[in-house]
Parts: structure tokens; sequence; C-alpha cells
């Protein structure tokens, strides 16, 4: 494995910031994410931190933003919400030609592979997804001009800048033409709701970003807060269930883990959260829906940087074309399940 750091060089920015480094630093790609670069970081006497860096390539206006992640994350610091502990960011040109985020390492697992998942206690899963209902409701809870972030992103409604940018990402990484997806952009366009609350929004809160306990599923610290802003709550609560196929239901493209026995049902997440943070879930059906049209316009971006790009690929693989189809056909399930299409859509499917 190459990694894309130079590890002499971190080592010796990590011991200036009082840091106590062995000689000999060592590092292991983690995690099955396709969007920055994720390494453990391990030296000779067992200690080991978390390093986060941009993709290699060509990047995107605004995305893989890892000083702006860091500092979020530094104003989470002592709040309810569970974050890991941070060394900084290092911006020494010998290190990366990128800002290198560094970090605890915190212990637990993650949920990124279905035999973790089933190693779980049907218990401990059906605490794990209340646990998560939980710990959107404390990110939503925080009071942004407190902990410094009252200024991250425009206050402008949270729907239509949702559909900007992710209508400049898939234009700027489409690999083919997709008529289906171009319509389900539309049907959002349409059914955009009035503007609701507003707060800090995590952005891709789902089962694999977070860290677990195994042996009573609670959540230890919640990872990857690149695409975090300032937003309607609810979008957020929308991004989860986006992640969250139900047993039963036909190829989604979409890691299947919450289908196993013991994890709570979109229905039942839902409940959790309205319960725990006291919103209306109104508007929810549109939130899900653009969740699972966010996560289609991911996996093609994704896509695009491995063809660019090989060694972006994760451990898990890239997407395929095909899984990027199935994600847009469970998004028309789902907008015409909960209604926001109707139950008879005319729209053309599958065409690419």
């Amino acid at each position: 494995m190459t990694v894309a750091l130079s590890l002499p060089d971190l080592a010796r920015w990590m011991r200036d910031r009082g840091v106590d480094v062995g000689a000999h630093l060592q590092a292991s790609r983690v995690g099955r994410g396709q969007s920055n670069l994720t390494y453990r970081l391990r030296d000779e006497q067992g200690h080991t931190w978390i390093a986060r860096r941009p993709p290699l390539g060509e990047l995107l206006a605004s995305a893989h933003d890892v000083v702006r992640e860091h500092r979020i994350l530094a104003a989470l610091q002592g709040s309810a919400v569970p974050v890991p502990a941070l060394v900084g960011v290092c911006e020494d040109a010998r290190v990366a030609d990128v800002p290198v985020v560094v970090m605890e390492h915190v212990d637990g697992i993650v949920l990124d592979q279905m035999e973790i998942a089933e190693s779980l206690d049907p218990v401990v899963r059906g605490r794990l997804g209340l646990d998560i209902a939980r710990t959107l409701a404390a990110v939503h809870a925080v009071d942004v001009h407190e902990v410094g972030l009252g200024d991250l992103a425009s206050r402008s409604p949270y729907a239509e800048r949702q559909l900007r940018r992710w209508t400049r990402q898939f234009e700027a990484s489409r690999t083919v033409d997709r008529p289906d997806l171009d319509a389900l952009t539309e049907l959002l366009h349409d059914r955009v709701p009035p503007p609701g609350d507003l707060s800090l929004v995590h952005g891709d809160f789902h089962i694999r970003n977070v860290i677990v306990d195994p042996q009573d599923g609670t959540i230890r610290t919640v990872l990857d807060w690149e695409l975090s802003t300032l937003g309607d709550p609810i979008a957020d609560l929308g991004s989860t269930l986006a992640y969250w196929p139900e047993a039963g239901e036909t190829a989604s493209g979409m890691f299947e883990a919450s289908t196993l026995p013991g994890f709570p049902t979109r229905a039942e997440l839902a409940h959790a959260y309205l319960e725990a943070s006291g919103r209306d879930g109104g508007t929810l059906a549109f939130w899900h829906v653009l969740g699972v049209w966010k996560i289609a316009i991911i996996c093609e971006g994704v896509y695009r940087r491995t063809l660019d790009h090989p060694a972006n690929t994760a451990e898990g693989g890239a997407p395929t074309p095909e899984r990027v189809q199935a994600v847009i056909d469970h998004a028309w399930h789902v907008a015409e399940t909960t209604g926001l299409a109707g139950r008879r859509s005319t729209i053309p499917r599958g065409r690419s």
C-alpha cells in the first residue's frame, strides 16, 4: 500500500507539538470510506493516532476540506456530541501537498463490513440504532453561536443550497448520461419544502461513520464531518434514513447492515429521533429522497475519482456504474413509496 504522507516528517511535526511519538511511525489505510484518505498511525511503542487528508488528484471545489472539518471537531470538544481529541492540522509541505488532520484514535468497532454487524447481538444492534437517533439529536442541539460555528455556512434556504451544490458536483463528475437522475433532480426542485429550523448538520451521518462500543452499542465517537454545514436538521435525519435499507427491499446499492435482525426500522429510527429532538418530521419524505439522490451523486463522484486516479480506491473497492444505478432506482422507490412522486411514475429509468 502506498501511503500518501511522509511519515518521518509527520512524526517530526507531531513531536514539535509535544506529542510522544516513537522513532518509527507506520501507517495503514483504514475504513472503507471513499472520500478523504484515512490512515491509522502507529509507532513502535504501540501509540496510535488517525490522520486524514484529501484524496489524490484534482478535487472538486469545496470538497474534501479537512481544515474545515478540523474546525468543526475543535468546536465540538467538550460538547454532548462524542468526537475525537485533536492533535492539529499539519500544513507542512514536506508531509503532504495538502493539509493533514491528526487526531486521537478511538477504540471500538466500525460497522463497515457485514461480518462485523453480524457479530453483534441483536439486542446490541437495537441499542445502536436508537443511540444513532439520540446522537443525531445531540448534534442538532448544539448552540452554534456558543461553540463558534455561527458563521460556518450560509443561512440561505438549505434545500436550494443542497440542490445547487450537488447538481454542480454531479455535472463535474458525471461519467455517463443519467436521465433518470436528471428527472429526480427536477422532481426535488418541484417539491422543495418551506425553510425549517437552522442547526449544525453533520451531512453524512450513518452507521459506518460512528465508532461503536461492541458490548453495549453506544456511540464512542462520530466520524467524517467534512460535509457538515448549517441547515435543516430534518435533512440530516433524511440522510441517515437514506443509508438505512430494510429487510425485504430490492437491491438498493446501500450497505445492508441495517437489514439484520435487531436493528430498528426506518420508521422506528425516525420516531426515536423526533422524540429525542422534539422536532416535527413533516418534511421528512423530501429529505429522505434528497439523501438517496445525494448518495447516488457521491457514488458517481467516487467512481470518477477512481477512474482518474486508482490509488484513491478504498479497501472495499469503488462503486460500479451498476451500483450507481441501483442507488438511483432506490431513490425513485423511496420517492414513490413516501408519496413524494406519487404511486405511478412515468419517468424513464435505467437509461445510461
